[in-house]
């Protein structure tokens, strides 16, 4: 009797034969294409298991909660959730009515409501985020309201403060009525929306993200290039001396990740500050003097060297797993031919590095757009990147749907440069070792 294999499942299924009609069968009597497939099903099933434990790692470690990032930037119920009257009231007349008796009433309603809740405060941050300084509003409106608010409504809320008749607040409560906005984005570009609800220009002392998101930007690019200058001919010499001494230069390429981020950025603070060890050996040897210490900390200039100290193996370690499959010969050949040592470099060289050479601009350039310590830490007040108001909103402001926004935002940017990349390079070209 015959026995076939089945490349997917690695079993062996003894064949009967074919019946009268022709068809193949399995020593059991079953079709051999219908035992193949329901082999191939059980062997895909039995992979699928394999890879579910990693699949499930990623999508409660990433997938949610980047879904849950995305959402924080488009939902804050702060207002609508605890404002259900006026909020009510909104939906139901159109943008450019003039609130009314009812729209009054809604108002003392819901502030004595949200006052006895204790919610108050919630109220009034979701207002502030889009009109600053409103928050205290809310809070002494709340204070006031404990006690009741009697009709008429609007002469009793306006007696509270007269701030409660401006057009600019109720538009920004109009548009806070919807636990969806748009809002958080059109701040994240520097723009807001005026008492008729049409986007324009944030007043100019406001206009700060479109600035940052240019700055972390650039910044990246100039660091990615730096750690191009310095790494390159690092890996050069790694891949061409022997074995045993690169191994020991390799050594010291890996150290910093053997050392803290913390530890590493701090020491960079003492090298460069205008009291520190750069300056002080600059002194020494006479090129400055000492009135002229140079500022090289608390700026750019201080984020770009330290950035690129600490980014730097990131774009070593591709380009050497690259360059040490070059076959020398080919270069060897080229000269024997007339090129010159830089043609030979230019056109047979270089182009073979490449798939390293793209593997680690890619990798430097994400990492550095998202880094928070070593620019908040020396980068001062110009060296601050977008990564930094990011975690401000976080950690102090607590407007978590703004830092979202502009989280996002940084995400599709991101995306985008990939997508250029894969457009011009292509991603298949991309080598990590």
């Amino acid at each position: 009797m015959a026995k076939a294999l089945d490349p997917h499942a690695a079993i062996v299924t003894e064949a009967a034969g074919p019946d009268e009609g022709g068809t193949l069968r399995t020593a059991d009597g079953r079709p051999l294409k219908q035992a193949l497939v329901r082999s191939s099903r059980r062997a895909r099933r039995r992979a699928f298991l394999l890879v579910l434990p990693l699949l499930l790692f990623i999508l409660i470690t990433f997938v949610v909660p980047i879904g849950q990032m995305l959402q924080r930037s488009v939902k804050n119920d702060g207002f609508s959730a605890n404002m259900p009257s006026l909020s009510a009231w909104f939906h139901e007349n159109p943008r450019g009515t003039e609130p009314d008796d009812a729209a009054w009433a809604a108002l003392a309603e819901d502030l004595q409501a949200a006052a006895k809740a204790r919610t108050i405060g919630v109220v009034g941050t979701r207002i502030n985020y889009d009109m600053p300084g409103t928050r205290s509003l809310f809070t002494s409106a709340g204070r006031k309201a404990r006690s009741g608010i009697e009709p008429p409504y609007k002469e009793a809320i306006l007696e509270m403060d007269q701030k409660w008749g401006d057009p600019k607040l109720w538009s920004v409560m109009r548009e806070a009525s919807s636990p969806y906005t748009s809002n958080f984005y059109l701040a994240a570009v520097d723009r807001t929306r005026d008492e008729q609800g049409n986007i324009v220009s944030a007043p100019a002392q406001q206009q700060i993200y479109v600035k940052l998101f240019m700055r972390t930007f650039w910044l990246s690019l100039v660091i990615t290039f730096m750690t191009f200058l310095l790494g390159f001919p690092i890996a050069h010499l790694l891949a061409t001396l022997p074995m045993r001494r690169s191994n020991l230069l390799m050594i010291l390429v890996l150290l910093p990740f053997w050392t803290s981020l913390l530890v590493r950025t701090t020491a960079w603070m003492v090298l460069l500050q205008q009291q520190g060890v750069v300056n002080d050996v600059l002194v020494w040897l006479g090129v400055i003097g000492n009135s002229q210490r140079l500022q090289m900390i608390f700026n750019q200039t201080g984020t770009i060297i330290a950035m690129t100290h600490i980014l730097l193996p990131f774009m070593i370690l591709p380009l050497y797993s690259v360059m040490r499959t070059i076959n020398p010969s080919y270069v060897r050949a080229a000269r024997s031919l007339g090129a010159t040592s830089w043609t030979a470099f230019r056109r047979i060289y270089f182009p073979q590095t490449l798939p390293g050479l793209g593997a680690g601009a890619l990798l430097v350039f994400i990492l550095a757009v998202g880094y928070y310590i070593t620019p908040a830490l020396v980068g001062g007040s110009s060296g601050q990147l977008i990564s930094n108001m990011i975690a401000m909103h976080m950690t102090q402001t607590l407007n978590w749907s703004m830092a979202a926004a502009l989280a996002a935002l940084l995400l599709a940017g991101v995306l985008v440069l990939y997508w250029v990349y894969d457009r011009l390079v292509g991603i298949d070209n991309l080598k990590l070792g």
